[in-house]
C-alpha cells in the first residue's frame, strides 16, 4: 500500500477523535468517556503545542487518512508519543513502522534524551512493534478505566 506521513492539521481533529472514540468502543468496549479524553489531548495540541518540540503527524493515501501519532513533552528531557492510531483497512501494511519511525525520529532531533507512551496491554500489537523499536515496558497496573477492565502500561526508551 502506498501512503504519505503529513503534519498534523486542525482539520483533522474531528477525524482523528471519531476514530479514536469509535474504534475502542467496538474493539473494547470503552465507554463515552474516552471520546472527550482523546478530544481534550487534541484541542491542548492545537492550542499549546510548542512546535520547536512538538508536532503531529497523519499517515494518508491522497484524501483517505489511515492513521496519527503525536511526539509532545513530557518534561525538560522526554518526550511523549500519543495519539498513536492506525486504521484496520492499514494495519499491516508499514503504516505504523512509518509514524513510530517518524515520532522516534523527531523526538531524536528535537533533543529529548528519551520518550515514554501510556498504553494498554490489551493493545498487543502496539507493544510487539514498540518492542522491535527498542522500548521497553516499565509498568504494568490492572485499573477500572472508560467503562472496563484494562492493565494500563508505560513504556520508555533511552536514546
Amino acid at each position: 500500500m502506498e501512503f504519505a506521513l503529513r503534519p498534523f492539521d486542525r482539520a483533522d481533529a474531528d477525524w482523528l477523535v471519531a476514530q479514536h472514540a469509535d474504534h475502542y468502543a467496538q474493539a473494547e468496549g470503552f465507554d463515552e468517556t474516552f471520546g472527550p479524553l482523546v478530544d481534550s489531548i487534541v484541542q491542548s495540541f492545537l492550542t499549546d503545542h510548542d512546535t520547536m518540540c512538538e508536532a503531529g503527524w497523519i499517515a494518508h493515501r491522497g484524501e483517505t487518512r489511515l492513521g496519527s501519532i503525536f511526539c509532545v513533552r513530557f518534561d525538560e528531557t522526554t518526550a511523549k508519543l500519543r495519539l498513536f492510531y492506525v486504521t484496520l483497512e492499514a494495519r499491516g501494511t508499514g503504516v505504523a513502522q512509518a509514524l513510530l519511525d517518524q515520532c522516534l525520529s523527531f523526538a531524536r532531533s528535537a533533543g529529548y534524551a528519551g520518550l515514554t507512551l501510556w498504553t494498554h496491554e490489551s493493545h498487543a500489537a502496539a507493544g510487539r512493534i514498540y518492542t522491535r523499536n527498542g522500548l521497553t515496558r516499565t509498568h504494568a497496573v490492572p485499573v477500572h478505566s472508560f467503562g472496563v477492565d484494562l492493565v494500563e502500561e508505560t513504556w520508555q526508551i533511552a536514546f
